[in-house]
């Protein structure tokens, strides 16, 4: 189910406390995280993912080390203990200063674990996207060393396989080489399928993205170096961005973007790294051979001053934190004196990495005390009270702020309502956190509500790309969010261990794609149907293209395809060109400003067919800019009018009562939603005691919910919205108007 609605007042900034804020900073603890692993005192956490969360960890005599714990569901799936054990021999067979050392593991634990040393180095994807790429000879040192690493891979029988910039981090006196999660060795394909592309798209070998496991090999390293190397030079990927199939394709038929690699010996090296034919390209032993420092300089400085600096920040934050008390079973705690001074313990952190890409680094967090005391030998107060909080991240002043500011509101509103209930178990608040529609800030705005243990659920984000980027936050945290905006396929990424708590109150865009091109089918006799991809926001015009091509192939339709860079203007010239080939309907999968010249042009060569497109394009901004032109366009959106539906009546009295105007597009589904939520937590909170928010999402998925808006059922695995949730609208007098739910699938018959 979904729906729509218009504008919402701002509410109060949240304060963002600066630790959360800033990338790499150590988090606090979780009420349901160990205060122990076997030797380890457990400090906070570095990290998590879809697999497990990375702790630092500290022994008695004060060494640091990252703490890898994966999660007791995933050890009970069939193969896993296999497969971490693997793991655990591979990074113990790998000998060499430039790569991290193992110094823990007990893969039959309940939870399986793995420490490694650690330093407090950013990452080389981290460092060239704060400080620029990185100057010639500090790649050539960087190469030097990660050859080296991939040398004792390879000389151990081993295949890395994952050889990209946030797996290698940086230090003072050179880079580590980590994360062995899915080393091989050479020739063995016991635990992997052979259609699956193992790696990271962009960083992979054509032999890795065409998923050609008998071809896999140390060679494949060199590639994944080449693409490494290239990306430090130019701080961009040599493939380029954008959906994964395209980063595949690139890899296995296009040839690199080497602009920015300096011209000579370094340059020359990359290329034949880049070779498409494995055997064409050096080993790692000739690449570190090639790589000789031969330029002048100290070892300690080679990288730039501003990444040393922030290894500086990072180094002095670990003498920041405090003194561990040494702790024996059955005996109270008492304080011990340290084996070795906090200058000790910063020199043992620069020997080694942290683990795991889904977050990784360390900086200071304020908020680590001792448990029992105060700074001044007081006995702490008593615990406050807690708090039943339903959080919101939305973009409240950002380019989508009329669809956050309602969906704000829509929440808001199910707040009050609940609260102004006689029999009201508890009494709810509303926190919101502004992540401007800013993909950059995303991260830091979903901390402010996971960081906030009193928050039960969240609704959010607004888009597409902040939900993307503040996904690591919730899937830590566990806590549950659920979006009515956002269709990115990967924010509900099983397979990759994304989106472990994810509600989708809306279709992924694929499918809102498709529903496009069955609206065609239906409505129309169109038989060369045109299908124009432009590439603004590739990723989503992706997600919409692959979707309608899919539906058109059920129906037995062949379409005009075109795809064009998202700079072109020249749309006259490109339409003209489909009608030219039989165009008899348009489907534009991209977003507003191309759909308006899209409009404008199909309006002037006086084409009579179907002109359709979906949910970005499903704003204000089309009908104001393309005027006339957009007059008979159809468009998808995950939402319903809210003013059309009788069963939303008295929310439509409600919301103009509290806000002096009727709702907006995505303020009724954002009031399901959120009375879902609070459903399900008035049924955990048995005898007024306050629900484990880690246990809500299984609950939540398994909800048949019915509400103003319609009804919401989920798929108990992924999250994602069961049926289609895509509703029709025509663009007629200047104003949307309603039509009705998009069909399931293809016609039984079609018009003639």
């Amino acid at each position: 189910m979904s729906s729509p609605t218009p504008e919402s007042e701002s509410p109060t900034p949240q304060p963002q406390p600066q630790h959360q804020s800033r990338p790499g900073a150590l988090q606090p603890l979780l009420p349901s995280d160990p205060s122990t692993i076997a030797a380890y005192r457990l400090l906070g956490r570095l990290g998590a993912g879809g697999m497990g969360v990375v702790y630092l960890g500290r022994t008695e005599h004060g060494e640091l080390a990252a703490v890898k714990v994966t999660h007791a569901d995933q050890a009970e799936q069939a193969d896993f203990r296999e497969r971490f054990r693997r793991e655990v021999e591979a990074a113990r067979r790998v000998v060499s200063p430039w790569a991290v050392p193992v110094t823990g593991a007990d893969p039959d634990a309940p939870e399986p674990w793995m420490a490694t040393a650690f330093v407090p180095g950013p990452s080389l994807g981290e460092a060239v996207a704060a400080h620029g790429p990185l100057p010639e000879r500090s790649v050539r040192i960087l190469g030097g060393a990660v050859a080296r690493a991939l040398a004792a891979v390879h000389a151990a029988g081993l295949v890395h396989r994952d050889v990209k910039p946030g797996n290698v981090l940086l230090a003072v006196d050179g880079p580590r080489l980590i994360d062995f999660g899915i080393a091989r060795a050479t020739g063995e394909t016991a635990l992997t399928s052979t259609d699956m592309v193992v790696g990271t798209p962009g960083f992979l070998a054509p032999e890795q993205a065409e998923a050609r496991a008998a071809e896999i090999g140390p060679p494949s390293d060199v590639f994944a170096l080449g693409c490494l190397l290239a990306h430090a030079a130019t701080a961009r990927p040599p493939f380029g961005t954008g959906a994964v199939d395209a980063l595949l394709y690139r890899t296995v038929h296009d040839e690199p973007d080497l602009a920015g690699v300096p011209e000579g010996p370094l340059l020359d090296l990359v290329r034949a790294c880049l070779a498409k034919d494995p055997a064409a390209r050096p080993t790692a032993e000739e690449i570190a051979a090639r790589l000789t420092e031969d330029t002048p300089g100290a070892a300690t400085d080679w990288l730039p001053a501003p990444v040393v600096r922030t290894i500086a920040e990072r180094s002095a934050a670990m003498l920041a934190l405090p003194e561990i008390d040494r702790t024996e079973h059955g005996t109270p705690t008492a304080p011990s004196q340290p084996a070795h001074s906090r200058r000790k313990f910063l020199l043992l952190a620069s020997g080694g990495a942290a683990v795991l890409a889904a977050g990784g680094g360390i900086a200071a967090y304020a908020g680590l005390r001792d448990d029992d005391n105060g700074k001044d030998g007081k006995a702490a107060p008593p615990p406050k009270k807690r708090r039943w909080i339903v959080g919101v991240q939305a973009d409240l002043t950002g380019p989508a702020k009329d669809i956050g500011r309602a969906q704000e509101r829509g929440a808001r509103l199910a707040v009050e309502l609940f609260n102004a209930r006689k029999d009201k178990p508890f009494t709810l608040e509303l926190k919101v956190s502004d992540d401007a529609g800013d993909k950059d800030k995303a991260l830091a705005a979903a901390r402010v509500l996971t960081g906030d243990p009193d928050v039960l659920g969240v609704l959010g984000p607004t888009s597409d790309y902040t939900g993307l980027n503040a996904l690591p936050a919730y899937d830590e945290s566990r806590l549950p969010l659920m979006t009515v905006s956002a269709g990115l396929n990967l924010l509900t990424n099983i397979a990759g261990g994304q989106g472990l708590s994810v509600l989708r109150a809306c279709p992924q865009h694929p499918i809102a794609g498709s529903c496009l091109a069955y609206y065609v089918l239906t409505k129309t006799a169109s038989v060369r149907p045109g299908i124009l991809q432009e590439r603004t926001d590739d990723t989503y015009a992706w997600q919409y293209i692959g979707g309608a091509n899919f539906a058109f192939r059920q129906g037995n339709v062949v379409p005009v395809p075109r795809v064009v860079p998202g700079p072109t203007t020249d749309y006259k010239r490109i339409l003209g060109s489909m009608m030219a080939e039989g165009m008899d309907a348009y489907v534009h999968c991209g977003l507003t400003p191309t759909a308006v010249l899209a409009a404008r042009a199909l309006d002037e060569l006086g084409f009579t067919g179907m002109k359709i497109t979906g949910q970005h394009v499903f704003e204000s901004r089309f009908l104001t800019e393309a005027g006339a032109a957009a007059e008979g366009w159809i468009l998808g959106a995950p939402v319903t009018d809210p003013t059309a539906r009788k069963e939303a009546a008295d929310f439509v009295a409600a919301h103009r009562t509290r806000y002096g105007a009727p709702p907006g597009y995505y303020a009724g589904e954002s009031f399901d939603v959120v009375n879902l939520l609070i459903q399900e937590v008035e049924k955990a909170a048995k005898g007024g005691q306050r629900p484990d928010r880690t246990t809500l999402t299984p609950a939540l998925r398994k909800a048949k919910y019915t509400g103003v808006m319609g009804g919401y059922t989920f798929d108990t695995e992924s999250g994602n919205l069961s049926g289609i949730g895509t509703f029709m609208y025509a663009v007629r007098n200047g104003r949307y108007a309603p039509l009705e739910f998009a069909p399931a699938g293809p016609p039984k018959t079609r018009r003639t």
